[in-house]
């Protein structure tokens, strides 16, 4: 059985809206960002009938086109939940989904208190979605600046005089929220007609980030 960096070469068969995309693992490199060695990166390209080959992922931040494999099964409100044993999904670094797992919440992992880490990763997707209400609606724009924090260590404020604070977050979305990172996207007004779990949860005076039970934090522009 193959594993690793020989896994380079491998026609992976991927479902995909119903359909089934042949994908081949083109090469495959450790990350460099990883401290602890875990995660590995790889270059996913999809085969056409004619055997010409594109890409699977979009260029991320550092213009680079990969993912990672997943172990799981995201529900159709966009939550990674523990599958059965051949299930996984293919993730790219230039997606929330991706970029969680690199920001060091491991869904395979524990956090501290024996808590799934996978909890955190669903919590930090919801976020740089800013998927307020936790059913896979986005509420950002792509390349929305966001400082990203939690109360475990994983992830640090960087401080931006320029950012304020945003929201908390759980894996089921945010459990209030001081301000809407986009206004022209949503308000809080219009946020408290569409998520009616977080009437009386919205606007500074109500919102902080010591709100219970929250896992992460962020602050915005």
């Amino acid at each position: 059985m193959r594993e690793g960096t020989a896994l380079t070469g491998a026609i992976l068969h991927v479902t995909t809206g119903g359909q089934t995309a042949r994908v081949r693992i083109a090469a495959i490199e450790k990350d460099a960002r990883d401290p602890g060695g875990e995660i590995l990166l790889y270059d996913f390209r999809v085969i056409a009938p004619d055997g010409s080959e594109q890409p699977l992922c979009l260029p991320d931040p550092d213009g680079r086109r990969l993912g990672l494999p997943l172990a799981g099964k995201s529900d159709p409100a966009g939550m990674l939940r523990a599958g059965g044993a051949n299930d996984f999904e293919l993730v790219c670094t230039s997606g929330a989904q991706g970029k969680c797992a690199r920001f060091g919440y491991k869904p395979w992992a524990q956090a501290p208190g024996n808590r799934p880490m996978r909890d955190f990763y669903n919590a930090c997707v919801r976020l740089l979605r800013g998927d307020y209400c936790g059913d896979n609606r986005p509420f950002t724009r792509d390349g929305t600046l966001v400082d990203i924090y939690d109360r475990i260590g994983v992830q640090k404020s960087d401080d931006d005089p320029s950012l304020s604070f945003e929201a908390v977050w759980g894996p089921d979305g945010a459990l209030c929220v001081a301000h809407t990172r986009i206004p022209d996207i949503v308000t809080l007004e219009g946020l408290a007609k569409l998520c009616p779990r977080l009437a009386g949860r919205l606007g500074p005076a109500v919102c902080n980030e010591n709100e219970p039970g929250g896992l992460i934090v962020n602050r915005s522009k």
